[in-house]
């Protein structure tokens, strides 16, 4: 009987959470930007410009932060990886204990979790205590590239939606369509993520629904204070 391999979330969680933060802080700060743009100068060659200053601002930000941020995980994960080289050059029996141990307390027998350590460092000995010591294997591995790419492309695509309604819903309207499309859509971005990573989709709604709301309520009630006393 044919066996289908077992699916996994875990597998997805590198690129899956930069996705998820850049298309939800590119939707939720791009129109929060127009939001308050809006409601303190209605025009509409304005409220354009700062839709599109945000996309292209927000989207490199987001890119450079989390190649940055991950690059600095996986500079760590190479100090780790070399000092544990060292280590193992240095003093190997002692590393070999070190792994059975770490087998024992996962409630293996002292005999067997010492079998299990040696025949494991016999293969690569470097990777069993990246993987069993250090936590390091390639699902979580940081990956600088990807992780930006990710973002760049997920904030910008997530910023489409309200600059397009900047471009097409009615300039007196323009706070109400904004954040009624934007609703609609982090609930759809909130399911997506959650069916994605196999969570539980009314929470993941209800959450991204919640805090965008406040997000661009609060930038709403600033632009709208700041366009009366302009006035």
């Amino acid at each position: 009987m044919h066996h289908q391999l077992e699916k996994h979330y875990i597998n997805r969680v590198g690129w899956l959470r930069a996705a998820v933060l850049g298309a939800n802080d590119g939707l939720l700060s791009t129109t929060s930007i127009v939001i308050g743009v809006a409601a303190a100068s209605p025009e509409r060659n304005t409220i354009i410009l700062a839709a599109l200053a945000g996309m292209i601002a927000g989207a490199m930000s987001m890119a450079a932060g989390e190649y940055v941020s991950v690059s600095s995980q996986g500079d760590t994960e190479k100090a780790d990886l070399a000092r544990e080289k060292h280590e193992l050059e240095e003093m190997p029996e002692i590393e070999l204990q070190e792994l059975a141990k770490i087998y024992e307390r996962r409630g293996v027998s002292k005999e067997t979790a010492l079998q299990v350590a040696t025949e494991l460092t016999a293969h690569d000995a470097l990777m069993a205590h990246a993987h069993d010591e250090l936590g390091i294997n390639e699902i979580t591995q940081a990956k600088p590239l990807l992780a930006a790419m990710a973002s760049f492309a997920s904030f910008g695509l997530g910023a489409l939606l309200p600059l397009a309604v900047s471009l097409l819903a009615p300039i007196k309207q323009m706070v109400y369509f904004q954040y009624g499309f934007s609703i609609v859509f982090l609930m759809i971005l909130g399911a997506i993520s959650a069916k994605t990573g196999g969570s539980k989709m009314g929470i993941a709604v209800l959450r991204i629904c919640f805090w965008g709301t406040v997000a661009m309520g609060i930038t709403a009630l600033i632009g709208h204070l700041f366009g009366v006393s302009v006035a």
